[in-house]
């Protein structure tokens, strides 16, 4: 089976492009599939990771985007074109934000099977954390945008109330829910000796700046440090791409305190140190886009999650199992209270910890990529029985019904 998957992708830190990665891996480890990438132009020039065939050929906010994926396609003639897609995946700015969102639509109109993995849903997305200034418009334009992405073949969605969204109010049809997945073949299984030995370290993960903010964890942090004294704030992850310098100028003010650490960018080796010594993962968000990576990662190390009481994780929580303790949204009193409390019962550490890596091991990235490839099977082998269908409606009088039907069924014998 030939597969074009059609994402952000290492080098380039755009959104998806680990998930994106993650994806490839897993594709690239199967001997019967012949995976291409067709990926975003890096800004700056940097080595391919190797093994992988990529080809860079759409630029984030460029309205060309479409005719230069589709001449790609029209080129490489997969049997599947697989879309990891958000609503911003191809830009910030709204035409070319819509013009890339057309893409899957196009791809299927010329011929080609299309599935879309689609993480958000555009009913979901807070209009103010966005940063959007004329929110009625966006909502229109969004709801034609998500009616061109149910013209794909098939789409999955990360959480069952995206489905039903996407069911009942666009009448989609063929809309499947598959598992986020923890982006890993095999969870870590938490080594408890390197939690609070001699510092109970909460960890903040993520790209800061739009509903993901600094402000409230680092005050709540003081509250945390005066009760638990061994305790550290270790931040992670640098700038989200529409607030450039946000961490630097936050970490400014915070640079002499030694109870605070700001890593930056983490590279994708240094992770699995980055959680495996922490206590707690902490979602401070004022709203979600979507499932949450950050949630998916923590699970698959065996870390305990606090986080905001926001719908979309809740329904995450209860469909994967994930030990969460919620607060509430805004609270920094009901924010201090869940670390205190959970800092001060290595119990409860320990039961979290052990329920979030018994879920990573129901969602590891091979588990989830091999969903998806039963499905597409499934499509392919049921486009090559159409043609014996038609001849075996033929009346049984006709006296070239057994060697046309005999000749259909040598040519797609392959996907049998």
């Amino acid at each position: 089976m030939k597969i074009c998957l059609v994402t952000t992708f290492p080098p380039s830190h755009r959104g998806l492009a680990e998930y994106g990665f993650h994806i490839a891996h897993e594709l690239q480890q199967n001997p019967l599939l012949s995976l291409t990438i067709l990926a975003d132009e890096l800004e700056t020039p940097q080595p391919e990771l190797e093994d992988y065939s990529v080809i860079r050929c759409w630029r984030f906010n460029t309205l060309s985007n479409a005719q230069r994926v589709l001449a790609q396609i029209r080129e490489l003639k997969p049997d599947v074109v697989w879309f990891n897609l958000g609503f911003s995946s191809y830009g910030d700015r709204p035409a070319a934000a819509f013009a890339g969102i057309c893409i899957p639509a196009l791809t299927r109109l010329n011929g080609y099977y299309t599935h879309v993995t689609l993480h958000q849903v555009i009913d979901y997305i807070s209009m103010k954390d966005a940063g959007v200034r004329f929110p009625r418009v966006y909502r229109a334009a969004g709801y034609l945008a998500t009616r061109l992405v149910l013209m794909s073949n098939s789409i999955s969605v990360l959480l069952p109330a995206y489905r039903r969204t996407l069911r009942e109010k666009y009448r989609g049809a063929n809309v499947h829910v598959r598992m986020h997945g923890i982006l890993s073949s095999r969870p870590e299984y938490p080594d408890f000796s390197r939690r609070g030995n001699p510092l109970h370290r909460v960890l903040a993960f993520g790209k800061w700046g739009t509903y993901k903010r600094l402000e409230q964890i680092l005050e709540v942090f003081a509250l945390v440090s005066a009760r638990v004294p061994n305790a550290q704030l270790v931040i992670g992850g640098g700038d989200h791409p529409k607030t450039p310098g946000y961490v630097a100028s936050v970490a400014q003010k915070y640079q002499h305190n030694r109870q605070i650490v700001f890593t930056g960018y983490v590279a994708e080796d240094k992770i699995p140190e980055l959680f495996q010594t922490a206590t707690v993962a902490v979602m401070p968000y004022s709203s979600a886009a979507g499932s949450s990576g950050v949630a998916h990662l923590a699970a698959a190390f065996g870390l305990p999650i606090i986080c905001a009481d926001i719908p979309d994780f809740r329904e995450m929580a209860e469909n994967e199992d994930l030990a969460i303790s919620f607060y509430e949204t805004g609270n920094m009193q009901s924010l201090a209270g869940e670390i205190i409390d959970l800092l001060e019962s290595p119990e409860r550490q320990q039961e979290m910890a052990e329920q979030n890596f018994s879920a990573a091991m129901r969602m590891t990235m091979p588990q989830i990529v091999r969903q998806y490839l039963r499905a597409f099977d499934i499509h392919q082998r049921t486009r090559a029985l159409e043609p014996l269908r038609r001849f075996r409606r033929l009346p049984s009088w006709v006296s070239t019904r057994s060697a046309l039907a005999r000749a259909v069924s040598a040519r797609t014998a392959p996907w049998m």
